[in-house]
C-alpha cells in the first residue's frame, strides 16, 4: 500500500514505514501529525485517485528529526564592476516516519 501526498508544495510516494524528508513543519521530535492533502492511494489493483484530494484520507506520520541541510553557496558576481557577493543558506527540513495511511 503507498500513498501520494502533497505537503510544502512538493509532491511525494509514501508508504507505511519509510522516512521521508519534508519541507519545516511545525511541531517537535516525536509529536504525531496528519496529513490530509492525499492526492492518491494504491492498494494493489485498488487505486483511488482524487480531484484533486481524496477525501477523507489521511496519512498519520511522526516528527523523527528537525534540522537543517547542508550548506549551498550563493555566489553572485558582475564582471568589470567589483560586484561581488557570496551567502550561504542551508534549508530547514523535518524528517518524518509514516505509521500509516488511512481512507
Amino acid at each position: 500500500m503507498y500513498a501520494i501526498i502533497r505537503t510544502g508544495g512538493k509532491q511525494y510516494q509514501v508508504a507505511p514505514g519509510e522516512r521521508l524528508r519534508v519541507e519545516k513543519l511545525v511541531g517537535n521530535i516525536g509529536d504525531s501529525i496528519e496529513i490530509d492533502d492525499v492526492l492518491m492511494v494504491a492498494d494493489g489493483d485498488d487505486i483511488k485517485v482524487g480531484q484533486p484530494r481524496l477525501e477523507g484520507a489521511k496519512v498519520s506520520c511522526r516528527i523523527v528529526e528537525q534540522d537543517k541541510a547542508k550548506k549551498i553557496i550563493v555566489f553572485h558576481k558582475k564582471r568589470r564592476a567589483g560586484h561581488r557577493v557570496k551567502n550561504g543558506h542551508r534549508q530547514p527540513f523535518t524528517s518524518l516516519e509514516i505509521q500509516g495511511i488511512t481512507v
